[in-house]
C-alpha cells in the first residue's frame, strides 16, 4: 500500500510539484510523518500510512492559511529527507544532525529561489519516491532516478513558459 501512495505522490510531484504547492507541502508532511511513525510505531504498515497521511493533510491545510510558514516547513522536511537519503546512499551515519542540516538547506533554497527550489525539490522528491516504490536493482535504481529527475525538471520548467506573474498572487 505504501508503494502505491509513493507512486501517486512521486508522479504528481515529478510533473506538477511547483504548480500544486499544497501537494508539495502535503508530500513533505507525509514523508516526514511516515519516517517518524516508522521509528516509533512497531505496528502494521497501515497505521504508519494513516499517521503519514494525517501529518500530510494537516500540512496541506496549514499551507492554505499560512503559506510562508508552510513553505519553510515543507522545505525543511523535504530538505531533511533528501539530505538524509544522500547521506545514507553515501554510507554516512543518518541521524538528527543530517536532518537538521538538510532541513536548513531546504529552507534557504525554498526561501531564496522559490520557483526553482520547488521545481528542484519536488522533482528530486518525486523521483526518489518513485524509485523507492519500484524496488529496482542497485544498477538500475541510479540511472532511473537521474532520468526521472531530469524529466521532472524539464516538464516543470517547460510549463513555466506561458505564465504571467501577478503581484501578491497566491500559489495554488
Amino acid at each position: 500500500m505504501l508503494s502505491i501512495i509513493n507512486i501517486i505522490f512521486g508522479a504528481a510531484l515529478l510533473v506538477a510539484g511547483r504548480r500544486l504547492f499544497w501537494l508539495f507541502v502535503m508530500a513533505g508532511g507525509f514523508v516526514a510523518g511516515v519516517q517518524f511513525a516508522t521509528s516509533i510505531i512497531k505496528g502494521p504498515e497501515w497505521l504508519t500510512i494513516i499517521f503519514g497521511l494525517a501529518v500530510g493533510i494537516a500540512f496541506a491545510i496549514l499551507a492554505r492559511f499560512f503559506q510562508t510558514l508552510a513553505i519553510g516547513i515543507a522545505g525543511f522536511f523535504l530538505g531533511g529527507s533528501i539530505f538524509s537519503a544522500i547521506a545514507g546512499a553515501l554510507g554516512l551515519d543518518i541521524n538528527w544532525i543530517s536532518w537538521i542540516v538538510g532541513g536548513l538547506i531546504g529552507i534557504v533554497l525554498v526561501s531564496v529561489l522559490f520557483d526553482w527550489a520547488l521545481i528542484g525539490l519536488s522533482s528530486f522528491s518525486g523521483a526518489a519516491l518513485l524509485v523507492q516504490a519500484l524496488n529496482l536493482s542497485d544498477a538500475i535504481r541510479g540511472i532511473t532516478f537521474i532520468i526521472l529527475l531530469i524529466a521532472g525538471i524539464f516538464i516543470q520548467v517547460s510549463s513555466m513558459g506561458g505564465e504571467k506573474k501577478v503581484p501578491n498572487e497566491s500559489i495554488e
